[in-house]
């Protein structure tokens, strides 16, 4: 039975000729659990969970040098599967966000941090805050390229997954990082010019 296979076998199976029969067991086993990991959290139907399973499919089998026997070879499938659902998801709720639109928001400071919606702050420290925001924003706008300030706002102001900035701006996720960390060391190098360091930044916000 499918569940018996051991990982060996099941990497002989995939590895095969004529692997159409593991891939069917290894295809059921997938949804199956998709349906259990995601049905109490997410809105997905039956033809979502087919279609995650079967580009996570995909996934495995250009992965499958890296089993390295570790866990279950299932155990290991199951948790590729849900990875390649959750980023399929987080596109999704980004779908019809424009990038232009998010920008636009962040220019017009329209862009409020979590720490600054907790009103258990005082008004000193909300003040300290909304101050330190304004200067981080002229920063931004002033040190950084069009392409940096881009995927700055997109990223860290308005949490968009990467993977979705990056299509977005027509790149890749490892150009991407090295864009941000290029913009985060343009950003860390004016603070400490003005006189603040990260740490500051950070301690205005925390708590």
């Amino acid at each position: 039975m499918t569940e018996e296979r051991s990982n060996q076998e099941w990497l002989d199976a995939l590895r095969s000729p004529e692997p159409d029969e593991a891939l069917a067991e290894l295809r059921t086993l997938l949804v199956r659990g998709l349906r259990y990991a995601l049905a109490d959290r997410f809105n997905v139907t039956e033809d979502d969970l087919e279609d995650f399973a079967q580009n996570a499919l995909l996934r495995i089998l250009d992965n499958l040098h890296t089993f390295r026997g570790e866990s279950r070879f299932t155990t290991w499938a199951h948790k590729i599967a849900v990875r390649v659902a959750f980023t399929e998801l987080r596109r999704r709720r980004w779908q019809e966000v424009s990038l232009q639109d998010l920008i636009a928001r962040y220019d017009d400071g329209d862009f409020t941090p979590a720490a600054l919606t907790n009103h258990t702050a005082g008004p000193e420290r909300r003040t300290t805050q909304r101050l330190m925001l304004e200067t981080i924003q002229r920063i931004i706008a002033e040190e950084l390229t069009e392409r940096q300030r881009q995927a700055m706002t997109a990223v860290m102001m308005g949490g968009m997954p990467l993977e979705e900035v990056a299509r977005r701006m027509g790149t890749n996720r490892n150009a991407l990082y090295k864009l941000l960390h290029d913009a985060r060391q343009h950003l860390k190098k004016r603070l400490l010019a003005e006189g603040l360091t990260p740490q500051e930044v950070l301690a205005a916000f925390e708590g």
